[in-house]
């Protein structure tokens, strides 16, 4: 054995060519199977994130070991002449080549720390401000809402009338509850109407949008409660590669000369 390890090394250290024995897996029907087969296979699965740990290699080699019986099989059969093979053949050739490109591009054009920054700076800026708390109650007629406003004033609970009078499916089985929210969440007309009033009050009149009537209260108000960069970091990033991937593609196609 000895004498063996100290023969490799120093083939491998003159640059001599081991036997080719040494190179395969394995010869089936007097064919070699390359030991590369075997690497290739390991690296797919490592792409794919299922790496293979040492105690799997036997396990790999049988794999290889039984695709070349297989494929050896399929040859003599003459499945390798047929049409439908090589259009398959063609395929898998052409999705190989262009996962490679896009892959190369992306490579060769990286998300930089300075773009994702400036990426969330915006998203942290579209987002910040206040958020508010709201309930509102949805009828279909304002003089609906002008009632259920009268109801209030005469001490209803603004939680009873939106279980039982409210359109809202989401919100009116939970009091009219709409959670925390940025006024850009709403339409206009509603967020118009819900920014104008302080901690506690309630519309003195109904708002109108293209959904019916609103009653709106604000139970509460704070600053938006914005994710920090670290976190969000890793869906920026790949935001931002899908899109220059994206803008690399519709660049192709409009320079492509398509007759």
């Amino acid at each position: 054995m000895k004498k063996v390890l100290l023969a490799a090394l120093a083939a491998a250290t003159l640059g001599i060519a081991l036997p080719a024995s040494a190179q395969n897996v394995a010869i089936v029907n007097g064919k070699p199977v390359p030991k590369a087969r075997v690497d290739m296979l390991a690296m797919q699965l490592a792409k794919a994130g299922r790496p293979v740990p040492p105690e799997m290699q036997a396990q790999l080699r049988d794999e290889v070991i039984a695709r070349e019986i297989f494929m050896q099989e399929a040859q003599k059969r003459g499945l390798d002449a047929t049409d439908d093979f090589k259009a398959q053949i063609e395929l898998a050739r052409q999705t190989i080549l262009i996962r490679e490109l896009f892959a190369d591009f992306q490579k060769k054009n990286p998300v930089t720390d300075a773009d994702l920054k400036a990426e969330y700076d915006k998203f942290a800026q579209a987002n910040g401000g206040k958020e508010y708390k709201a309930r509102h109650i949805l009828v279909e007629k304002e003089d609906e809402a002008k009632k259920i406003l009268d109801d209030l004033k005469k001490g209803a609970k603004f939680e009873d009338i939106a279980k039982k009078a409210s359109k809202d499916p989401g919100s009116g089985a939970n009091g009219g509850d709409l959670d925390w929210a940025a006024p850009g969440s709403y339409v206009p007309e509603f967020s118009n109407a819900m920014v104008k009033l302080a901690k506690g009050q309630t519309t003195p009149a109904a708002v109108q949008t293209q959904f019916g009537w609103h009653i709106i209260r604000v139970d509460d108000i704070r600053e938006a409660q914005v994710p920090k960069f670290e976190e969000l970091r890793p869906q920026i990033a790949q935001q931002m590669q899908q899109m220059k991937l994206q803008q690399f593609q519709d660049g192709l196609r409009k320079n492509a000369k398509v007759e």
